[in-house]
């Protein structure tokens, strides 16, 4: 009896009985395995994401050190020409990585020190610039490429080294320019020049002048 006694109390201790609790156990365990199963699929994403992105900068490294090296090579060409000599590159600064590094340019016309673009003058800057931006096109050419008003800060000598570099990229890549100016000696050096008069008072018509044609004719008259 007092055994009996003994386990009732032992019984009694252990309090309500909840009898769901196995079925619970067993919903519980099917949320563990799947939350473990989504741990195990989100680390493998997080593996290949890495993975990926580890490609994609040795891929972009490898396409920019190519590009820079295109396009230092094309910009001390142009650079010599625009300027008839002196001496110019471009250099990746503030980080061993392309990705991360900065760009200098470093430009030296002749006669002058070595120096960095902002401190030429107002001429030699807008030549070294286009000679730069022309650098970048010829990496990747168009069929058309425009130029607005780039010879306006440019006398008339450098205004021929800019035509003539312009003709000599339409020669080698076959790239049509469309260039917007006001000055006589760039217009003297295009094939076709296109404007707009104003004959009658608030009708604007466009004109075409074809050079080469206009030429002839003016030596047969």
């Amino acid at each position: 009896q007092n055994n009996l006694n003994l386990e009732k109390r032992k019984f009694d201790k252990i309090g309500p009985i909840n009898f769901t609790a196995e079925t619970e156990s067993k919903e519980a365990n099917t949320k563990i395995e799947k939350m473990v199963n989504d741990k195990i699929d989100v680390e493998k994403a997080i593996l290949k994401l890495r993975e990926t992105i580890s490609n994609i900068n040795k891929e972009g490294r490898e396409k920019i050190n190519n590009c820079f090296d295109g396009v230092n090579k094309s910009f001390k060409e142009l650079f010599s020409a625009f300027f008839d000599g002196g001496k110019a590159f471009l250099k990746m600064v503030g980080s061993s990585d392309p990705l991360l590094s900065g760009l200098e340019v470093f430009v030296s016309p002749p006669g002058k020190k070595l120096s960095t673009l902002s401190l030429l003058s107002g001429g030699e800057k807008t030549m070294a610039a286009t000679a730069l931006i022309l650098a970048v096109f010829l990496q990747n050419v168009s069929p058309i490429c425009v130029l607005d008003e780039v010879d306006a800060p440019l006398d008339d000598i450098n205004i021929e080294k800019y035509c003539k570099v312009i003709r000599k990229i339409n020669q080698d890549t076959s790239t049509k320019f469309v260039i917007i100016t006001h000055n006589p000696i760039t217009m003297a050096h295009m094939d076709r020049l296109y404007g707009v008069t104003m004959a009658e008072t608030g009708v604007s018509k466009l004109i075409s002048v074809k050079l080469e044609e206009t030429q002839k004719l003016r030596e047969v008259s």
